[in-house]
C-alpha cells in the first residue's frame, strides 16, 4: 500500500490546536459537543479527497448509496471520539460509561506470562483502552504509533497525561522491535493497530467489505516473531458518553517460516479483516480511514 495516509497530515498550529483544547476542557462535556458542529462543517466543506473517501466506506457497510447527512455523521462522530479523548487523558474518564466485554480473553493471555499483543484498528477509541488499562486497572498498555503525522496530538497528549506517553513505542525505527520485545518479555501489553501500512510496509490482500484490500503484514507479524499470544481490541463508541470495549482471543502463539511469509500470515489477516468487517457492520460510523482505503 503506498503512503496515502500518511500524506495526511495534521491541519493547523500547535498553538491553535492547543487553545481549542483548552476551550473544549474548560466550557464542559456539553457544551464543547456543541463547539463539534461547526468544526465539522468546515472540514467536510473543505476535505473533497476524505469526504469522497468516507462515502465510498459507507456505501459499502451500509449497503446502499451514501447521502451527505451519512458523511456529516461519520465526521461528527470521529470528532466526538476525539472530544472524548480529551478528557480521558485528563484523567476525567469516570464521567464516561463504558461497557467492557470478553476481559477474560485478555486475562487469559497474560497469565502465560509471555506478555499479550493487543490487536486492534482505526474503529472507534483505542484511547479508552489506554487510560482504562493504564490508569484503573493498572495494566501496562504500551502502543506501537506512527509519531510524525499527528505530532500535535502527540504533543497535546504528552502534556495531558505524561504517564501514559512513556508507554508509546514509536514504529519505524530501529529500537522498535527491541523495545517490544522487552516489554512482552516483562509480561505487558503490546497494542498495534492492524488496519493501515507503514510507508512501504508489505501488505495482504484480503477480502474487507466486499472487495479486495491491502492490510499490513507487520502486526501479525512481529507477533509471530515474538512469540506473544494475540488478543483482538476494539473500542466502540455508542454514543453520549458511552463506550462499549471488546476482546477476543485470537491466536495463542503465531507461527511464520521465512520462505513465503506473506502466504503464510494470509488466512490470519483474512481472519482478522472478517472481524474488523463485523464491528464496522455493528458500528459503521466508528471506522476513521478517511482515504480511498481500497485502492491506496
Amino acid at each position: 500500500m503506498s503512503a496515502v495516509w500518511l500524506e495526511q497530515r495534521e491541519r493547523g498550529t500547535l498553538f491553535a490546536t492547543k487553545a481549542v483544547v483548552r476551550v473544549l476542557l474548560g466550557v464542559g462535556h456539553a457544551a464543547g459537543r456543541l463547539l463539534l458542529y461547526p468544526i465539522c462543517a468546515y472540514f467536510l466543506a473543505s476535505s473533497r479527497r476524505a469526504r469522497a473517501a468516507s462515502r465510498a466506506y459507507l456505501a459499502r457497510v451500509l449497503g446502499r448509496p451514501a447521502r451527505l447527512a451519512d458523511v456529516a455523521r461519520h465526521y461528527l462522530t470521529f470528532a466526538q471520539t476525539l472530544h472524548d479523548r480529551l478528557y480521558f487523558l485528563a484523567g476525567r474518564h469516570r464521567e464516561f460509561a463504558i461497557e467492557q466485554h470478553g476481559v477474560e480473553a485478555l486475562e487469559s493471555a497474560l497469565a502465560k506470562g509471555k506478555g499479550c499483543v493487543l490487536l486492534g484498528a482505526h474503529l472507534g477509541s483505542f484511547e479508552v483502552l489506554r487510560v482504562i488499562g493504564s490508569l484503573e486497572r493498572r495494566l501496562p498498555v504500551n502502543v506501537l504509533l506512527y509519531p510524525d503525522n499527528a505530532a500535535s496530538a502527540d504533543a497535546i497528549a504528552a502534556e495531558l497525561c505524561p504517564e501514559l506517553q512513556s508507554r508509546v513505542i514509536p514504529l519505524g525505527r530501529p529500537e522498535t522491535m527491541l523495545r517490544a520485545r522487552e516489554c512482552l518479555e516483562r509480561g505487558e501489553i503490546v497494542g498495534v493497530l492492524g488496519d493501515r501500512a507503514l510507508g512501504a510496509g508489505r501488505t495482504v490482500r484480503c477480502d474487507f467489505l466486499g472487495a479486495h484490500a491491502s492490510f499490513p503484514q507487520g502486526p501479525l507479524l512481529l507477533a509471530a516473531i515474538l512469540g506473544a499470544p494475540v488478543v483482538l481490541f476494539f473500542g466502540l463508541y455508542r454514543g453520549g458518553r458511552r463506550y462499549a470495549i471488546h476482546f477476543e482471543p485470537f491466536a495463542d502463539a503465531l507461527t511464520v517460516g521465512r520462505r513465503d511469509r506473506a502466504a503464510e500470515l494470509q488466512p490470519w489477516v483474512a481472519r482478522y479483516a472478517a472481524r474488523l468487517e463485523h464491528y464496522c457492520r455493528a458500528a459503521p460510523y466508528n471506522w476513521f480511514n478517511f482515504y480511498d482505503f481500497w485502492h491506496a
